[in-house]
């Protein structure tokens, strides 16, 4: 490593400790290849680290620091800012409880504090259960609007890439009947104006937005909806005028397949299931002969904020937790965007 500039250092929340989040952060860690790309820093409880290594049957040490200057950062040793948050006594895996929301909010808390503070270079977040938050008495709707509320951030969205296979989110964790009321003109061009930023940063020097249409064939003239002629066109007619390349509103069971052909670099799109089935019909694969997900790729960047924030493409999965099965390798890719974004040069 060149101290002078040394890799960036990456806080990890650790996510709900009855989910899948331990066992991925530890089997993420057990891969040698993390540590020529960054300095991971698990951010939340040593003692559950330490449970998920073991059933998990890892040969890996665990490592308290209560700085993320303390922590050694090599492979075969999980460094963690121990917040002593939950025991192990109150683990409750595949469950869903108040301790455990508790727990998971307070490692973002801490996460999003050091970032701010420029302690860490950026944030990758494992799954938390909304509902656990919930039940603790945060009442947020998923990660990114927690992200939104603690860093001050008014104009932020969604982003689902696994490879170049990307969607940026108008809306999501809503209803559908709200989701169509956010669909205002003002929205449609934030969002299309934080993708291609996005995108630049990512080194894409000119890029290809298509923005999606809410209603069946884009309203059909108004037949179906004026949404799309009321409130998207306009936003794709003013961002064409800034001189970006974008277009639509195009029709949704096409504009897809159009992006994994090469045609665009992002499709922005109305709400939640608009883009997250699409994303996960590519990125994820479940094998039935061995009943697991032999691929989960993806990962969740949040647009606008302070910070770099990349997540998991995957949530709980309460159905397994505890077993020693989850598959780490949105983990891995999510580490892997956060360095890209944190330090260009070095990845």
């Amino acid at each position: 490593m060149n101290q002078s500039d040394p890799l960036p250092l990456l806080g990890i929340t650790m996510g709900d400790p009855g989910g899948v989040g331990p066992e991925v952060c530890a089997k993420a860690l057990a891969e040698p290849k993390v540590y020529t790309i960054c300095r991971p820093l698990i951010i939340g409880d040593a003692e559950i680290m330490a449970n998920a290594v073991s059933f998990c049957g890892l040969n890996q040490s665990i490592s308290r620091c209560r700085r993320p200057d303390q922590g050694q950062y090599r492979p075969g040793t999980i460094d963690v800012l121990d917040l002593s948050c939950l025991s192990i006594s109150e683990l409750r895996h595949q469950t869903v409880t108040a301790a455990q929301g508790r727990a998971s909010f307070t490692y973002i808390e801490r996460a999003v504090e050091l970032a701010l503070a420029g302690d860490i270079d950026g944030t990758v977040t494992a799954p938390i259960s909304k509902a656990a938050i919930n039940a603790a008495g945060y009442h947020y709707s998923g990660h990114t609007e927690i992200y939104g509320a603690l860093t001050g951030a008014t104009n932020y969205a969604m982003m689902l890439a696994d490879g170049n296979f990307r969607v940026t989110h108008v809306s999501t964790h809503v209803s559908l009947r709200e989701a169509c009321n956010r669909v205002k003109k003002k929205r449609v061009l934030t969002v299309i104006n934080l993708t291609d930023r996005t995108l630049k940063r990512l080194g894409i020097e000119h890029p290809r937005i298509a923005v999606a249409g809410l209603n069946p064939h884009c309203g059909e003239g108004g037949l179906f909806g004026d949404e799309d002629e009321r409130e998207i066109a306009p936003a794709v007619s003013e961002a064409q005028a800034a001189g970006l390349t974008v277009e639509g509103p195009l029709p949704a069971d096409t504009v897809f397949s159009k992006m994994a052909g090469g045609l665009y670099d992002s499709v922005v799109v109305m709400y939640h299931d608009q883009g997250h089935i699409p994303a996960k019909l590519v990125g994820f694969h479940y094998d039935e002969k061995t009943d697991s997900w032999d691929r989960m790729a993806g990962v969740n960047l949040t647009l606008g904020l302070p910070i770099i924030r990349t997540s998991v493409d995957h949530g709980t999965a309460y159905d397994r937790a505890g077993e020693g099965r989850a598959n780490p390798q949105s983990l891995i890719e999510s580490i892997r965007l956060a360095a890209r974004l944190a330090r260009p040069a070095n990845i």
